[in-house]
């Protein structure tokens, strides 16, 4: 595989990623501050807005930046919500969002055969149930999610 092959799909990752963020944004422009409100819990909420009026544009570049379990979405709809202009939000979530796909891309590249080998030969036996414990995961929490709306959907009812 060719750098220019790799870097096709890092660019790909980065307009797909910038298009979410500037749709999650816009709806920030258009209601964001309940959204907020609703969404987010109230422990958090008030260091968030904090962080993103004080901050602004920073606030977004790190926040893209940093891997999950890091919750991107409040940061995009507050940056719409408070204000953060179009021109320098679309900046630092491009910059930040092609750094970040860039090293993933990078690495991908240089240890990806490498770790798919290891892998699969430290992993040789497991597979089958590895597979048995994500497909019983799968149907737990789909089993879970049914219950918990059916349980919301009578309460409201």
């Amino acid at each position: 595989m060719s750098y220019v092959f790799a870097g096709s799909f890092v660019a790909w990752a980065v307009v797909g990623s910038i298009v979410g963020g500037y749709l999650t944004w816009a709806a920030g422009t258009k209601g964001g501050k309940s959204a907020l409100e609703k969404h987010v819990p109230q422990r958090y909420l008030s260091r968030l807005t904090g962080w993103v009026e004080r901050h602004g544009m920073l606030s977004i570049f790190i926040a893209a930046l940093l891997p999950p379990p890091i919750p991107l979405l409040p940061f995009l709809l507050a940056a719409g919500a408070f204000g953060i202009p179009r021109g320098r939000f679309l900046l630092a979530y491009s910059v930040s969002r092609t750094l970040r796909y860039s090293l993933i891309g990078w690495l991908g590249f240089t240890y990806g055969r490498r770790f798919v080998r290891d892998f699969q030969r430290l992993l040789a036996g497991w597979s089958t149930p590895l597979l048995y414990i994500y497909v019983s995961m799968v149907v737990l929490g789909t089993i879970y999610a049914l219950w918990k709306f059916n349980k919301q959907r009578k309460a409201t009812t």
